[in-house]
């Protein structure tokens, strides 16, 4: 397995100050959902890792959630079973308990994520889905040119894809996930055709990585974005992604059988 170095952001995201920005800006995108489920196959029951809020597990029939952030588990809503109070190094359940099981915009926050995932891959019998960034890609989006900083923390934290294939074992199959220019979910990517969005604070705090850049960084971008827009310099160089349907960065799904 490729060696990995990760920084100290990975399992050490502040909910506090990211999470309030998720129920206005990180409501699931139903064109993605559709992707992961169609991974999951006729599973009737699916264990979801680092479960957060909940947002996708619609997609599933019997979802039994893991989550290890008090915080993430009290925004859980009603309608949703509780979440179990675990992490993924550590699942506390009997091998092959599972038809299938998902992991959604989370890997980069564990603090393990070979032995998370060779621990999914225990507990289930089928599919195991994982929606995440493929870190060779992540500096190929325009933001980079506004905040590197931001786009080379997400490199750096999100593992590779053959490190999470290695992990998995079995079959693995990695797919592109287009990502619709009028994205429900707002990740960085999401605003690729929509730049003006990105200007809005509660949009950036949405997304995790703008939690380990500082203010300067911060305030840097926004100045400079602003001043492209309003000079057309940024309609130049990328104006031709305000016509794209749907855009292809980083998104993958990785999917492993057994």
């Amino acid at each position: 397995m490729t060696t990995r170095t990760y920084d100290g952001s990975v399992g050490d995201v502040d909910h506090s100050t990211i999470g309030s920005g998720h129920p206005a800006h990180r409501r699931p995108d139903g064109r993605i959902a559709r992707l992961v489920a169609k991974g999951l196959g006729q599973a009737r029951t699916v264990l979801t890792v680092g479960a957060g809020a909940g947002s996708y597990e619609s997609i599933a029939g019997a979802v039994t959630a893991v989550e290890p952030s008090a915080l993430m588990r009290a925004r859980r809503p009603d309608r949703l079973p509780r979440a179990i109070d675990a992490a993924a190094e550590d699942p506390p359940f009997p091998d092959g308990e599972f038809d299938a099981a998902m992991t959604l915009f989370s890997l980069h926050q564990w603090s393990d994520v070979s032995t998370g995932l060779r621990e999914m891959r225990r507990v289930t019998r089928g599919p195991v889905v994982v929606l995440t960034c493929d870190p060779a890609l992540v500096r190929h989006f325009w933001l980079y040119d506004y905040a590197p900083e931001a786009l080379d923390i997400e490199a750096r934290r999100y593992p590779l894809v053959d490190d999470i294939a290695a992990a998995l074992g079995g079959v693995v199959t990695v797919d592109a996930v287009p990502i619709p220019f009028d994205c429900t979910d707002a990740f960085n990517e999401a605003y690729y055709g929509r730049p003006e969005m990105l200007l809005d604070p509660g949009a950036r705090q949405a997304c995790s990585a703008w939690s380990f850049v500082d203010d300067g960084v911060r305030e840097r971008f926004d100045r400079t974005l602003r001043d492209d827009l309003r000079s057309g310099a940024w309609d130049e160089r990328f104006g031709h992604l305000r016509s794209r349907p749907a855009y292809e960065g980083s998104l993958v799904v990785v999917r492993s059988t057994p």
